[in-house]
């Protein structure tokens, strides 16, 4: 089974993300929002985000971390039952609001 490859969709005020969020392809994403300011409402939509695995944790989580360094709120929305569950499983789930 072949999955899409991410991609992140970064406007002013939100970012979208989809596709894999998975170890062979969350780094291209972490690299592509380096140099991006984070979104001016604080939101990223990860509805099209499929399939995910404890990398997508920890891609929230760098990106959590950059926002609590930067003073910048960062919600996560449309996250997966996969994705919540995984959080759960580490316990950071309070981290990206699953």
């Amino acid at each position: 089974m072949s999955s899409d490859p991410p991609a992140l969709v970064a406007g002013e005020d939100r970012w979208a993300v989809s596709g894999a969020m998975t170890v062979d392809s969350v780094s291209a994403v972490l690299e592509q929002s380096r140099d991006l300011p984070l979104p001016t409402e604080g939101v990223v939509d990860l509805s099209a985000a499929e399939p995910v695995d404890s990398a997508a944790v920890a891609l929230l989580l760098a990106w959590q971390r950059r926002a609590d360094a930067e003073s910048k709120p960062l919600v996560f929305t449309n996250v997966s039952a996969t994705l919540s569950s995984l959080a759960s499983l580490y316990g950071v789930e309070s981290f990206i609001g699953a």
